[in-house]
Protein backbone atom coordinates (compact mmCIF):
# COMPACT_ATOMS: atom_id res chain seq x y z
CA UNK A 1 0.00 0.00 0.00
CA UNK A 2 2.89 2.10 0.92
CA UNK A 3 4.88 2.10 -2.45
CA UNK A 4 1.44 2.52 -4.18
CA UNK A 5 0.91 5.52 -2.95
CA UNK A 6 4.87 6.63 -3.48
CA UNK A 7 4.21 5.89 -7.08
CA UNK A 8 0.83 7.80 -7.65
CA UNK A 9 2.35 10.12 -5.43
CA UNK A 10 5.46 10.20 -8.11
CA UNK A 11 3.03 10.19 -11.15
CA UNK A 12 1.20 12.78 -9.97
CA UNK A 13 4.63 14.84 -8.83
CA UNK A 14 6.07 14.49 -12.70
CA UNK A 15 2.87 15.48 -14.40
CA UNK A 16 2.52 18.49 -12.37
CA UNK A 17 6.33 19.30 -13.57
CA UNK A 18 5.29 18.64 -17.13
CA UNK A 19 1.71 20.12 -17.02
CA UNK A 20 2.74 22.35 -19.73
CA UNK A 21 1.76 21.90 -23.28
CA UNK A 22 2.39 23.93 -26.63
CA UNK A 23 0.45 24.95 -29.82
CA UNK A 24 2.64 25.52 -32.69
CA UNK A 25 1.74 28.12 -35.61
CA UNK A 26 4.13 28.49 -39.10
CA UNK A 27 3.76 31.30 -41.14
CA UNK A 28 4.12 28.93 -44.15
CA UNK A 29 4.50 25.17 -44.82
CA UNK A 30 6.42 25.14 -48.53
CA UNK A 31 8.62 27.57 -49.96
CA UNK A 32 9.06 27.82 -53.31
CA UNK A 33 12.55 28.60 -55.43
CA UNK A 34 12.09 30.45 -58.51
CA UNK A 35 14.73 31.83 -60.57
CA UNK A 36 14.73 34.97 -57.98
CA UNK A 37 14.94 33.26 -54.96
CA UNK A 38 17.68 34.67 -52.56
CA UNK A 39 16.66 32.65 -49.51
CA UNK A 40 13.44 32.92 -47.42
CA UNK A 41 12.49 33.82 -43.65
CA UNK A 42 9.58 31.75 -41.78
CA UNK A 43 7.93 32.97 -38.77
CA UNK A 44 7.06 30.29 -36.00
CA UNK A 45 4.24 31.44 -33.14
CA UNK A 46 3.83 29.41 -30.03
CA UNK A 47 1.54 29.57 -27.51
CA UNK A 48 1.98 27.76 -23.99
CA UNK A 49 -1.17 26.20 -22.75
CA UNK A 50 -0.73 25.90 -19.06
CA UNK A 51 -4.22 26.28 -17.39
CA UNK A 52 -3.98 22.23 -16.03
CA UNK A 53 -0.46 23.34 -14.38
CA UNK A 54 -0.63 22.58 -10.93
CA UNK A 55 2.56 24.02 -9.15
CA UNK A 56 4.12 27.61 -9.33
CA UNK A 57 7.58 28.47 -11.69
CA UNK A 58 9.81 30.04 -10.44
CA UNK A 59 11.52 30.40 -12.94
CA UNK A 60 10.36 32.13 -16.65
CA UNK A 61 10.25 29.96 -19.61
CA UNK A 62 12.80 29.31 -22.10
CA UNK A 63 12.40 28.02 -26.11
CA UNK A 64 14.80 26.68 -28.30
CA UNK A 65 13.44 26.13 -31.72
CA UNK A 66 15.57 23.70 -34.29
CA UNK A 67 15.23 23.92 -38.07
CA UNK A 68 17.12 20.99 -39.44
CA UNK A 69 17.47 20.53 -43.55
CA UNK A 70 17.42 16.88 -45.27
CA UNK A 71 20.42 14.56 -43.69
CA UNK A 72 23.44 13.10 -45.78
CA UNK A 73 27.00 12.38 -45.51
CA UNK A 74 29.72 14.41 -45.10
CA UNK A 75 33.10 14.30 -45.29
CA UNK A 76 35.68 16.66 -44.14
CA UNK A 77 39.12 16.56 -44.97
CA UNK A 78 42.22 18.10 -43.69
CA UNK A 79 44.66 19.36 -46.15
CA UNK A 80 48.56 20.39 -45.78
CA UNK A 81 50.32 22.22 -47.85
CA UNK A 82 53.61 20.52 -49.34
CA UNK A 83 55.83 23.46 -51.44
CA UNK A 84 53.54 24.39 -53.90
CA UNK A 85 51.05 21.12 -53.64
CA UNK A 86 47.98 21.04 -51.40
CA UNK A 87 47.30 17.58 -50.05
CA UNK A 88 44.54 15.63 -47.67
CA UNK A 89 46.59 14.38 -44.62
CA UNK A 90 43.35 13.38 -42.84
CA UNK A 91 39.46 12.75 -43.29
CA UNK A 92 36.49 12.36 -41.25
CA UNK A 93 33.15 10.93 -42.21
CA UNK A 94 29.85 12.09 -40.77
CA UNK A 95 27.31 10.01 -40.99
CA UNK A 96 23.42 11.63 -41.49
CA UNK A 97 24.11 15.26 -40.36
CA UNK A 98 21.74 18.01 -41.48
CA UNK A 99 22.44 19.74 -44.44
CA UNK A 100 21.11 22.59 -43.35
CA UNK A 101 20.81 23.75 -39.48
CA UNK A 102 19.33 26.66 -37.41
CA UNK A 103 19.36 26.47 -33.85
CA UNK A 104 17.04 29.74 -32.34
CA UNK A 105 17.06 30.51 -28.50
CA UNK A 106 15.39 32.64 -25.77
CA UNK A 107 19.09 32.82 -24.77
CA UNK A 108 22.24 31.45 -24.79
CA UNK A 109 22.18 27.41 -24.64
CA UNK A 110 24.28 27.12 -22.20
CA UNK A 111 22.02 28.87 -19.61
CA UNK A 112 18.94 27.13 -20.27
CA UNK A 113 20.10 23.16 -20.00
CA UNK A 114 23.17 21.39 -18.39
CA UNK A 115 25.94 19.63 -20.76
CA UNK A 116 23.56 16.08 -20.60
CA UNK A 117 20.76 17.49 -21.37
CA UNK A 118 22.13 19.63 -24.15
CA UNK A 119 23.69 16.03 -25.22
CA UNK A 120 20.62 14.29 -24.79
CA UNK A 121 18.24 16.28 -26.57
CA UNK A 122 20.60 17.46 -29.66
CA UNK A 123 20.98 21.29 -28.09
CA UNK A 124 23.49 23.58 -29.55
CA UNK A 125 25.31 22.74 -32.90
CA UNK A 126 28.14 20.32 -31.14
CA UNK A 127 25.85 18.13 -29.75
CA UNK A 128 23.42 17.80 -32.80
CA UNK A 129 26.33 16.71 -35.09
CA UNK A 130 27.16 13.15 -32.67
CA UNK A 131 30.05 11.65 -32.57
CA UNK A 132 28.93 8.44 -33.22
CA UNK A 133 28.91 9.45 -37.00
CA UNK A 134 32.59 8.88 -37.72
CA UNK A 135 33.72 6.44 -39.57
CA UNK A 136 37.01 6.43 -37.84
CA UNK A 137 38.59 7.20 -34.62
CA UNK A 138 36.65 10.54 -32.99
CA UNK A 139 38.48 14.03 -32.96
CA UNK A 140 36.23 16.62 -32.22
CA UNK A 141 38.95 18.89 -34.83
CA UNK A 142 36.73 17.61 -37.67
CA UNK A 143 33.44 18.49 -35.78
CA UNK A 144 35.00 21.71 -35.26
CA UNK A 145 35.95 22.35 -38.90
CA UNK A 146 32.37 20.98 -40.08
CA UNK A 147 31.02 23.69 -38.03
CA UNK A 148 32.92 26.59 -39.52
CA UNK A 149 32.52 25.34 -42.97
CA UNK A 150 29.20 25.24 -43.11
CA UNK A 151 28.61 28.45 -41.00
CA UNK A 152 31.15 30.02 -43.81
CA UNK A 153 28.61 28.55 -46.56
CA UNK A 154 25.75 30.17 -44.46
CA UNK A 155 23.85 26.93 -44.11
CA UNK A 156 24.57 26.42 -40.01
CA UNK A 157 23.07 29.39 -38.01
CA UNK A 158 22.46 30.05 -34.39
CA UNK A 159 21.14 33.07 -32.62
CA UNK A 160 20.77 33.27 -29.03
CA UNK A 161 18.40 35.50 -28.66
CA UNK A 162 16.08 35.01 -31.76
CA UNK A 163 13.23 34.05 -29.73
CA UNK A 164 10.89 36.73 -28.35
CA UNK A 165 8.29 36.33 -25.84
CA UNK A 166 5.07 38.75 -26.98
CA UNK A 167 3.73 37.73 -23.47
CA UNK A 168 4.79 35.71 -20.56
CA UNK A 169 3.33 32.58 -22.49
CA UNK A 170 3.19 33.65 -26.16
CA UNK A 171 6.78 33.56 -28.38
CA UNK A 172 7.61 33.71 -31.42
CA UNK A 173 11.02 33.16 -33.95
CA UNK A 174 12.30 33.65 -37.68
CA UNK A 175 13.63 30.79 -39.53
CA UNK A 176 15.70 31.55 -42.07
CA UNK A 177 16.30 29.24 -44.67
CA UNK A 178 19.37 30.36 -46.99
CA UNK A 179 19.48 30.96 -50.66
CA UNK A 180 21.51 27.20 -50.90
CA UNK A 181 19.03 25.52 -48.86
CA UNK A 182 18.55 22.22 -50.89
CA UNK A 183 15.11 20.49 -51.53
CA UNK A 184 13.23 18.48 -49.22
CA UNK A 185 11.74 18.34 -45.95
CA UNK A 186 12.29 20.32 -42.88
CA UNK A 187 12.11 19.40 -39.31
CA UNK A 188 11.42 22.19 -37.01
CA UNK A 189 11.35 20.97 -33.32
CA UNK A 190 10.31 23.43 -30.63
CA UNK A 191 11.31 22.66 -26.98
CA UNK A 192 10.31 24.53 -23.96
CA UNK A 193 12.52 24.93 -20.63
CA UNK A 194 11.80 26.30 -16.98
CA UNK A 195 14.59 26.67 -14.22
CA UNK A 196 16.83 24.00 -16.81
CA UNK A 197 14.08 21.36 -16.92
CA UNK A 198 12.66 20.31 -20.14
CA UNK A 199 9.30 20.74 -19.96
CA UNK A 200 7.46 20.18 -23.35
CA UNK A 201 8.58 19.31 -26.88
CA UNK A 202 6.52 19.89 -29.97
CA UNK A 203 7.48 19.45 -33.60
CA UNK A 204 6.31 21.10 -36.85
CA UNK A 205 7.54 21.02 -40.96
CA UNK A 206 7.81 22.46 -43.60
CA UNK A 207 9.41 21.76 -47.53
CA UNK A 208 11.64 22.87 -50.12
CA UNK A 209 10.35 22.76 -53.50
CA UNK A 210 11.24 24.17 -57.08
CA UNK A 211 8.00 25.37 -58.92
CA UNK A 212 7.87 27.75 -62.26
CA UNK A 213 10.30 26.63 -65.05
CA UNK A 214 13.15 25.22 -62.91
CA UNK A 215 10.68 22.80 -61.55
CA UNK A 216 9.86 21.99 -65.57
CA UNK A 217 13.42 21.31 -66.14
CA UNK A 218 14.03 19.66 -63.30
CA UNK A 219 11.42 17.28 -63.67
CA UNK A 220 11.99 17.19 -67.88
CA UNK A 221 15.87 16.02 -66.73
CA UNK A 222 14.55 12.85 -64.06
CA UNK A 223 11.54 12.04 -66.46
CA UNK A 224 12.95 11.90 -70.02
CA UNK A 225 17.32 11.79 -69.34
CA UNK A 226 17.51 11.04 -72.87
CA UNK A 227 15.74 13.85 -74.66
CA UNK A 228 16.79 16.06 -72.08
CA UNK A 229 20.52 15.67 -72.88
CA UNK A 230 20.07 15.37 -76.19
CA UNK A 231 18.00 18.76 -76.24
CA UNK A 232 20.48 20.66 -74.31
CA UNK A 233 23.63 19.53 -76.84
CA UNK A 234 21.24 20.44 -79.91
CA UNK A 235 20.95 23.94 -78.17
CA UNK A 236 24.24 24.28 -77.31
CA UNK A 237 25.51 23.57 -81.05
CA UNK A 238 22.72 26.35 -81.73
CA UNK A 239 23.95 28.64 -79.24
CA UNK A 240 27.94 27.84 -80.99
CA UNK A 241 26.85 28.44 -84.28
CA UNK A 242 24.81 31.58 -83.62
CA UNK A 243 27.90 33.18 -81.86
CA UNK A 244 30.24 32.44 -84.87
CA UNK A 245 27.73 34.19 -86.97
CA UNK A 246 27.53 37.18 -84.44
CA UNK A 247 31.23 37.90 -84.20
CA UNK A 248 32.39 37.05 -87.29
CA UNK A 249 34.68 39.26 -88.91
CA UNK A 250 33.85 38.99 -92.47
Amino acid sequence: MRRAALALLACWWAAAARAETMVLSLSSHRVQITSTYTGAELVIFGVIDNERRSVTRQEPYDVVVTAAGPRASTVVRQKVRLGPIWMNLAQRKFADVPTTLAQISSRPIVQIASPDLRRRFGLGLDSILDPAGYDLIYDPTFRTALIRLQREAGLYRSEERGVTFITPSIFRAVVPVPATAPLGGYDVDVALFSGGVLLAREDTNFEVTKVGFEQAVAQAARQHPIWYGAATALMSVAFGWLATVIFRRD
